[in-house]
């Protein structure tokens, strides 16, 4: 096989970043739960020093490493922004750790960003399977992930490495596995090299999967932006498409248009989205909430739908329809719908007379939605968002705050269906079951 040998000598980032979830401690004197986790970590680390030219303790990373005041999270975030390959080590628990989740957000958003320049895919996640996990298990954000439980045979879907690695009849499987997944780390950083990134501040990088016992979570991202032929003659044509959803204000940083890139973000917060222009919804309903027609009190009474955020560009206020539909969908603005106003700190006509004109318009356009935002811990979501970088970001946190309002404010309706009456308390003189031929079942 090909390796990675002098062109990229000076390149000393670890090969792979080891990701899995921790076994909590039990009963004494039974050592480290994470012990074979670790026998797997140096016997991946022995392979890659064998197959590269590394200098030592460059071949991977694991979080076992540190000690608690030594900057752990400095350097676990420095890590995910450097490693080559992402190696997760899939089980049930992996799962349902925050810890887990925050490492794959982290470096998934690398590959994201590395796709918005144009790099196309890069498989620069390997999973392996520590314990057996059935598909229906993986959360949404990873089903996109290619991972063939059959691939290293029977054996290995049934026990994992976990299983492969405790059974000594199996040792030379083990041996086998790990020797090939070594070789595959090697063959996608050398083939499908993945720029290094600024570390993500581990504190404020969300968890790619729900919270345990959480059901599904779904959102949906409305885009209101002109398309090049309703443009002012005026204004550069570089930012839009045929469509609202090609819109792309940060052209100058990313190849991809802005929805699509937001769509990819929000999923891999382990959403399911809906995505659809603004010009082709009824104002009033806000996606499937309510009657197109509704507004105030009779919002209220709909039935919810789901948390909803609005990816506005100020020169869509150019077109007065589009203003004036934009107001009415203020109006009735629940407290679950959020917006964010990108806008690229390059883009010259941003800067100009009309465009603080625009942005004085859409002060005047969306004044409950903005002034709900600016009450925020995201305010630069609606303040505007000036970068890519910026976007990136801050979209997970106005997800988050969307989500919470939703379940604050939205009011669960019960399913259409006949009234069950709640069965009451019996008094002292009433007979706690009914009597033989009673046709009244004992009430009163």
């Amino acid at each position: 096989m090909n390796t990675p040998a002098r062109e990229q000598r000076s390149d000393n980032r670890p090969y792979f970043f080891l990701s899995y979830a921790h076994t909590p401690a039990w009963g004494a004197g039974n050592g480290d739960p994470d012990h074979w986790v670790r026998v797997l970590f140096t016997d991946l680390c022995d392979h890659i020093m064998a197959l590269t030219d590394l200098p030592a303790g460059a071949a991977g990373f694991m979080d076992r490493e540190m000690r608690s005041g030594d900057g752990w999270p400095e350097k676990l975030s420095e890590n995910l922004a450097t490693c080559r390959v992402f190696v997760p080590l899939f089980s049930p628990r992996y799962f349902t750790s925050e810890m887990c989740g925050r490492e794959w957000f982290a470096f998934h958003e690398r590959i994201l960003r590395a796709r918005n320049t144009g790099a196309g895919d890069v498989p620069a996640i390997v999973p392996a399977m520590w314990t057996h996990v059935d598909y229906g298990q993986l959360p949404d954000s990873v089903r996109h992930i290619h991972f063939d439980q059959a691939a290293y045979g029977d054996r290995y879907a049934a026990h994992g490495i976990y299983g492969l690695i405790k059974l000594k009849r199996l040792h030379d499987e083990y041996e086998e596995i790990v020797l090939d997944l070594a070789q595959r780390i090697v063959r996608v950083a050398h083939d499908s090299p993945l720029p290094a990134a600024r570390p993500r501040p581990y504190e404020s990088t969300p968890s790619a999967f729900k919270p345990r016992g959480e059901g599904p979570r779904r959102i949906h991202l409305t885009v209101a932006a002109p398309t090049r032929d309703d443009l002012p003659e005026h204004r550069d044509k570089r930012p839009y498409g045929e469509d609202a959803q090609d819109w792309n204000p940060y052209h100058s940083e990313s190849t991809r248009p802005l929805p699509a890139l937001a769509e990819e973000l929000i999923r891999s917060l382990d959403y399911r989205i809906t995505i659809s222009s603004f010009d082709d919804e009824d104002p009033g309903g806000q996606g499937d909430d309510g009657p197109a027609d509704a507004t105030g009190d009779d919002l209220e009474k709909a039935p919810p739908g789901r948390p909803g955020i609005l990816l506005v560009d100020r020169w869509a206020l150019t077109d007065p329809e589009r203003r004036e539909r934009l107001r009415k969908f203020d109006l009735g603005a629940r407290p679950w719908i959020s917006a964010i106003v990108p806008w690229n700190r390059s883009d010259l006509q941003c800067h100009s007379e009309e465009g603080k004109q625009l942005t004085a318009d859409l002060e005047r356009t969306l004044p409950l939605i903005l002034d709900r935002g600016r009450r925020t811990d995201c305010r630069m979501a609606v303040n505007g968002v000036p970068s890519l970088k910026a976007f990136t970001d801050v979209l997970p946190a106005v997800v988050a705050h969307t989500t919470r309002q939703y379940l604050k404010h939205a009011v669960a309706h019960p399913p259409a269906g006949p009234h069950v009456p709640r069965p009451r308390l019996m008094g002292p003189t009433h007979p706690p079951f009914p009597e033989a031929g009673d046709d009244n079942g004992g009430e009163a």
